[in-house]
């Protein structure tokens, strides 16, 4: 890892567990300062490797009420800190909803979560880093293989849906920052299925577990490796959209 990130500020999304504790954890021990934040703020206490964001307990990005707390996450960033380097989007949530016969509330909390609140807090992180004259920021959007192609699975498609909107976001965000002149970077991390807590939320302990029996799977510390690999890249160099899946996925 190259020096320049020693001292840095990076704030990780659903941090608690999963891929955003496992990037919370390598960040730190490369020497960057972590500000992480999730709904779970007894789970994040526990990660006493990263400075803990707290307000009213938690920071919920599911509903626009909580949303809004994100403009003070960012006002506490700029105050303890000095603001925003690196900005993993990492927060994300699915349900057993479909197109068809799908419940709205759950709709809005996949959009809320995955779309709405990486909107806001890529915009919020951008800002912080072109106040301070930061030109070497980085912001990445912790996507998914369903952000590129669509499963026979009615269970996900609504999730896709939101996935295929950070993939366009992402491409939106590099050209409005080519625009301004913005050497600050966006990075897509697509993986396909991970091991994570998130599995046994969307499904259940039953069915998650099936998934998890059934198909091979990544570990989080592979999301993490390329994670890293395009932070470290040399400046000039954008690492844009990496697609990573277990050999034996078979979309």
């Amino acid at each position: 890892m190259s020096d320049r990130w020693v001292g840095r500020v990076a704030l990780v999304t659903g941090a608690s567990a999963g891929i955003g504790a496992a990037i919370a954890k390598r960040f730190a021990q490369l020497g960057l300062k972590v500000v992480g934040c999730a709904r779970n703020i007894d789970k994040i206490k526990n990660l006493n490797f990263v400075q803990v964001y707290m307000m009213a307990g938690r920071l919920n990005v599911d509903v626009l009420g909580d949303l809004r707390r994100e403009f003070l996450l960012f006002k506490e960033i700029k105050e303890k800190y000095g603001g925003v380097d690196v900005c993993v989007n990492n927060a994300g949530v699915n349900h057993t909803t479909s197109i068809i016969d799908g419940n709205t509330e759950d709709w809005k909390h996949i959009y809320d979560v995955n779309v709405l609140g990486l909107s806001i807090c890529t915009r919020e992180a951008v800002k912080s880093m072109r106040e301070r004259n930061v030109d070497d920021g980085h912001i990445f959007h912790i996507n998914s293989l369903s952000g590129h192609r669509i499963p026979p699975s009615k269970f996900i498609h609504v999730y896709c849906a939101s996935k295929y909107a950070v993939t366009a976001l992402t491409e939106g965000l590099r050209q409005e920052l080519l625009e301004i002149k913005s050497h600050i970077r966006v990075t897509s991390i697509s993986p396909g299925v991970v091991k994570t807590e998130m599995g046994y939320r969307a499904y259940g302990q039953e069915v998650g577990q099936k998934l998890y029996d059934d198909s091979p799977y990544l570990q989080a510390d592979d999301v993490v490796d390329a994670v890293v690999y395009a932070l470290q890249a040399p400046p000039h160099v954008q690492v844009h959209d990496i697609l990573i899946r277990p050999v034996e996925q078979k979309s």
